[in-house]
């Protein structure tokens, strides 16, 4: 049985009963961090735990049964990040939670347990630590040139052009310079913003077409890859900010990460992003 459901998209919004839905956000059956206390911390003289605390939410993206999100509507697609902003604002309202994570894995390469179209959502107590390199470096370069890195890097991409994707009168799609992933793929707003969920209504309509048409791209492409995707947004205590800047990151599984990659933290990507990008671009949408 499916959870109890947290937030429902209805195709006839005064429709309150249990069919005609688009969307649906329920608890994860198995989820990786459970709701029932508060945050506790343990230490001893040389390590440091705590407990499970966290929400863990599955985002359903239709009622059809479609492995592949590239075959959603723009309109059911803009329902789905409607649905992530929606449940990102109301949980911003539980001060136990520091940091709201979405992604989503499709394709079992890419870590998916069932293959109907979904995504993830995780409320945690603390911000993790990949997140927190990322704002802590945007800072450090905002303290130092005075300008949101991000912004600097959308300016550079659309001077020059060849990493470019795909634009929208608000986002710009391309594959970051120096790349970790083959066809790894950044979509941002042009105008500077710090977190996901503070969109007009018409802002995730455009989202949902830059994000269609990248994905459509990269299936025609590759013939339906698994991939990641993951949206980096501002902690929940820090409502807006000028050094840091909102994102989704797309990530392709067209090859393997092995031992060099988890040694190193290097990465081995064959694929240039100039040639990725234009590759990209060539595909007839």
């Amino acid at each position: 049985m499916t959870p109890p459901e947290v937030l429902v998209r209805r195709a006839d919004p005064t429709d309150s009963g249990k069919g005609g839905w688009t969307v649906r956000v329920v608890p994860n059956k198995y989820p990786a961090l459970v709701n029932d206390s508060d945050l506790l911390v343990h230490e001893d003289e040389l390590y440091e735990w705590m407990n499970g605390l966290g929400v863990h939410e599955v985002i359903i993206e239709s009622p059809e049964h479609l492995e592949n999100m590239a075959m959603l509507s723009e309109k059911q697609l803009e329902a789905v990040l409607s649905a992530y902003r929606d449940r990102m604002l109301d949980l911003r309202a539980d001060h136990r939670w520091k940091y709201i994570l979405v992604y989503k894995n499709q394709g079992v390469e890419a870590g998916a347990t069932f293959p109907h179209a979904h995504s993830q959502l995780v409320a945690l107590p603390i911000v993790p630590k990949a997140a927190l390199e990322e704002i802590d470096g945007a800072k450090r370069f905002y303290d130092a040139a005075g300008r949101c890195i991000f912004c600097e890097m959308i300016q550079k991409e659309r001077d020059d052009g060849r990493r470019i994707i795909t634009e929208q009168e608000s986002l710009v799609a391309f594959c970051p310079y120096a790349s970790r992933f083959s066809y790894e793929t950044w979509i941002l707003p042009k105008k500077h913003a710090s977190r996901f969920e503070a969109g007009s209504k018409d802002f995730y309509l455009e989202l949902a077409r830059i994000l269609r048409s990248t994905l459509i791209r990269l299936d025609r492409r590759f013939d339906h890859p698994p991939f990641n995707y993951v949206i980096h947004s501002s902690p929940v205590t820090e409502f807006e900010s000028d050094y840091y800047h909102w994102h989704m990151e797309i990530m392709p599984r067209l090859t393997q990460v092995a031992g060099f990659e988890w040694g190193s933290g290097f990465y081995i990507n064959p694929v240039a992003p100039e040639d990725a990008a234009r590759l990209l671009r060539e595909v007839a949408l």
